[in-house]
């Protein structure tokens, strides 16, 4: 990198601290960032350091790796402590990893998780009283888990001495507005030039689910519903509470439903609860009926029967499988019951 010879701030020193499993869609928008304000400020404005938990290389997805610079544990002394996973799991020293991750991150002046770094810091009890921006797969299980957390749907939330990122795109614009803070907009707007981004979403904009931004038109009226039956797990909303509500008629809604998710209301609600239920059933270690009260099921019966005839199996056979699928049968869970994995 060509780097201006005359006079130069001291360069902010980042510590990227990445945990399997990860991607280099995941990694790439970090180190990009600030690569890329380096280079078009002319100053070496961000040193950084890739760390792994044990100085190897990172296993990415596609079979690649990651080469680490370190080692991470306390000797590492950074002014930007930034911590990087596409899901939380468990490895072999990960409580020895979280006392290592308090320690640093409580003398360190600025901490970032990304997408599942935010579990980890969580899980480091380094975001109690802050504002939390979690990805929309994990927003309910993440608030119940860590009640004095303040947890949003935002694509990101700088909070003080902390920041946290939903992950995947809002990555790019989460570093380009710490960026901007620390070295002004005009910087940041010249990188989104020179990564071919338009407009830069500001940390207020609120994540959406799936659906709401799959490919092609949505009528705002089932973005709406959708959002509502996101937000109503545990107490179901009628179908024709949800068509009040959006301002239509139950009519209307459920044409609207088979025109562009080919199911009615009701059955995509269903499915919808039982997704939850099979993605706590799968990452947790609440009762089966604590779930299928949290999924919004009368009875630890109906949730059975329901579940059943969604995926082929009861949901006590489903956890059976899981863990012996993932974990090899190992029983030993995080605080609480945390996260295993991330995806539906």
């Amino acid at each position: 990198m060509s780097v201006n010879p005359g006079a130069a701030p001291k360069p902010l020193q980042v510590a990227i601290v990445a945990l399997p499993p990860c991607s280099m869609s995941g990694i790439g928008p970090i180190v990009d960032s600030l690569h890329l304000a380096n280079e078009i400020d002319g100053h070496l404005l961000y040193d950084w350091t890739i760390c792994s938990w044990d100085g190897r290389p990172v296993p990415l997805t596609g079979g690649a790796q990651l080469p680490a610079d370190a080692a991470f544990g306390d000797a590492v002394r950074c002014d930007w402590l930034i911590v990087v996973s596409e899901r939380y799991q468990q490895f072999a020293d990960y409580r020895l990893f979280l006392a290592s991750l308090a320690r640093v991150a409580t003398r360190t002046p600025l901490v970032t998780g990304i997408h599942h770094g935010v579990w980890w810091l969580a899980m480091a009890g380094q975001l109690s009283a802050y504002r939390v921006a979690v990805n929309w797969e994990t927003y309910q299980q993440f608030a119940e888990e860590f009640e004095r957390s303040i947890v949003t749907q935002q694509i990101f939330e700088i909070d003080r001495d902390r920041a946290t990122c939903a992950g995947g795109q809002a990555s790019v614009d989460f570093m380009l507005a710490m960026i901007a803070r620390e070295h002004g907009r005009d910087l940041a707007e010249r990188i989104a030039d020179s990564l071919g981004i338009g407009v830069l979403r500001a940390g207020e904009e609120r994540q959406r689910i799936p659906f709401v931004t799959a490919p092609g038109e949505r009528h705002p009226r089932l973005n709406d519903a959708l959002q509502l039956m996101e937000a109503n797990i545990e107490d179901p909303l009628a179908t024709d509470e949800i068509a009040g509500l959006v301002g239509i008629s139950r009519r209307q809604l459920e044409r609207l439903f088979r025109q562009y998710l080919g199911s009615m209301p009701s059955k995509y609600y269903l499915n919808l609860r039982l997704a939850k239920a099979r993605t706590q059933l799968q990452r947790t270690s609440k009762s089966v009926v604590q779930i299928s009260l949290a999924c919004g099921f009368s009875s630890a019966a109906h949730f059975s029967n329901a579940y059943r005839d969604r995926f082929g199996v009861t949901p006590r056979e489903d956890r059976r499988n899981w863990i012996e699928k993932h974990r090899g049968g190992a029983s030993d869970e995080p605080r609480g019951g945390a996260l295993l994995e991330a995806g539906e």
